[in-house]
């Protein structure tokens, strides 16, 4: 799940998110540090886990946070002010720092429920993702393109990714949709307890979302123990997003310092391999911060 960095608080991350959100912030919070541009709070100073990217983006709104991880498609809905996806009116102070890494829909059930494709979904308890959250919005797409809605379920549960993924391991769910970068935490660690089938997302389901920000995609083959095959799946891409009102100069230091530490954020977690500078401003669809502007015509990204 994605994260925010507001002015005061500590570090919150856990197994229950997508732990490449966290690390990228952690990253940049001490490239920042370096520099000594934080002190007098010019710059982002702690790490909070939230909810995901609703959540996120309205801290950013409120002026609680200054960089936050969020999926396209919220951030579009959030852009338009889209009440069903949890923004009663158009965010209009939110400003683009970057394009990263794609979250990969992937819907995970134990061997033992017998779920094999979307239609076995039927009569069965699944986890969505905590409501609101991206997460739950592209389970709530994707299902409607298939047919399928929550009353289809015996149970719709709204627990986070650690937690959906070891009420699976119990028997007490039978399935979770969590979307994340490759090799999350929660689903690789499921998938060295029990056996699991990752349940394909067909193409033409996802083309019947009818929705820019969600892609057909591929989880390939040994992404998870006991995975042989290529997956079809769902993508969305992240932003990286920002606010007016944070300074130019701090957003700067943001930007530079997410791309100088590509390798560390690699080491730690394969999905930021997705991250590429020359695709930074790609479909970005808040207008992008002076700061990172200047950041990617200074790289030669952005004509001068």
């Amino acid at each position: 799940m994605p994260s925010s960095m507001p002015r005061p608080g500590s570090d919150r991350c856990d197994g229950h998110h997508e732990m490449v959100d966290c690390d990228a912030a952690r990253a940049l919070r001490a490239d920042l540090h370096q520099r000594n541009i934080d002190n007098k709070n010019e710059a982002p100073s702690s790490v909070q886990v939230t909810k995901g990217s609703v959540e996120n983006l309205t801290f950013l709104e409120n002026g609680d946070a200054e960089l936050s991880f969020c999926l396209g498609d919220v951030l579009s809905a959030a852009l338009k002010g889209n009440a069903e996806a949890g923004f009663r009116s158009p965010l209009t102070k939110l400003r683009g720092v970057a394009a990263i890494y794609r979250n990969y829909v992937q819907l995970v059930a134990s061997a033992a429920s017998g779920i094999k494709t979307l239609a076995d979904l039927k009569g069965k308890r699944v986890s969505v993702g905590p409501k609101p959250s991206g997460t739950e919005l592209n389970a709530r797409a994707i299902f409607a393109a298939a047919g399928l809605s929550y009353r289809d379920f015996s149970r719709t549960d709204y627990s986070p990714f650690g937690q959906s993924a070891k009420l699976i391991e119990k028997g007490d769910l039978d399935a979770t949709l969590q979307s994340a970068g490759l090799g999350v935490d929660s689903i690789r660690q499921l998938a060295a307890s029990i056996p699991i089938n990752l349940v394909e997302i067909p193409k033409d389901v996802v083309v019947k979302i009818n929705d820019a920000a969600i892609v057909p995609a591929v989880i390939p083959a040994r992404t998870y123990e006991g995975q042989t095959k290529d997956v079809e799946t769902a993508a969305i891409v992240n932003f990286l997003v920002t606010r007016e009102g944070v300074s130019a100069d701090t957003v700067y230091a943001m930007t530079r310092a997410i791309f100088n530490n590509l390798t560390q954020l690699v080491q730690t977690h394969p999905a930021a391999s997705g991250i590429s500078l020359k695709d930074a401003v790609v479909a970005m669809p808040v207008p992008l911060h002076p700061g990172a502007e200047r950041y990617y015509r200074e790289m030669g990204v952005l004509r001068q």
